[in-house]
């Protein structure tokens, strides 16, 4: 009888082991062409889409610093850092703005892009998602790629265009955002269209040693 006790314990301890060291949504890293052939296709449709059905900019990850999601995003990607007054009001600090390789020394001279728009990210599947998961997606700062600062001029050229349409002026830079696109597709389980698909095939093509790093989101 003790013995079969024992065995029973054994058995729940190594399902609890497994458990405790297989986390639900473990970051996954592929090759960018292996990752292109992971998406979705589906049917574009940007039927009642409004820009304020995804929320956005909330009170961010830490609520109690009082920086929004945009100044949270600010703060994280300074290559030098800002000072941060009252009211998360931002002083000096410098930027690189990767898209077209510019480097910008004032906070007011940046967008923070969401890296798939939110339009296309509607027309992808988001239509069908509640507000609250909409507006984690217009906030989400759990992956590096999803939301990016960039000079004001490069975002608003880009505007809602996917790959098919649209890539930074910096030549050098489209492999990485190739990657950041898929990347943010796959963590949100987004749809890609014929045409968007056929120029991310092109572009892991053009990018063989490219890697895609996502985790699903929550």
């Amino acid at each position: 009888m003790i013995k079969a006790v024992l065995r029973g314990l054994a058995a729940a301890l190594v399902v609890l082991s497994a458990t405790v060291s297989s986390p639900a949504h473990a970051a996954e890293t592929l090759p960018l062409s292996e990752a292109v052939d992971s998406l979705a296709l589906g049917t574009e449709s940007r039927d009642g889409y409004t820009r304020d059905k995804f929320r956005h900019w909330n009170t961010g990850d830490n609520p109690s610093d009082g920086c929004n999601t945009r100044a949270e995003v600010l703060i994280h990607e300074a290559t030098e850092p800002p000072a941060v007054g009252p009211n998360c009001r931002l002083e000096g600090g410098s930027w690189l703005s990767y898209y077209d390789a510019v480097v910008v020394e004032s906070a007011s001279g940046l967008d923070i892009d969401h890296m798939v728009p939110l339009a296309e990210a509607w027309d992808s599947g988001a239509s069908a998602w509640t507000a609250q998961r909409r507006e984690r997606y217009a906030n989400d700062q759990g992956q590096e790629a999803s939301l990016v600062a960039v000079t004001a001029r490069s975002n608003r050229s880009k505007a809602d265009q996917d790959p098919a349409q649209w890539l930074p002026p910096a030549a050098d830079a489209h492999c990485r955002y190739a990657a950041e696109w898929v990347g943010t597709k796959l963590r949100w389980s987004l749809t890609t269209d014929d045409a968007e698909l056929a120029a991310l095939r092109e572009l892991a093509d053009a990018c063989p040693l490219q890697t895609v790093t996502y985790e699903p989101a929550p």
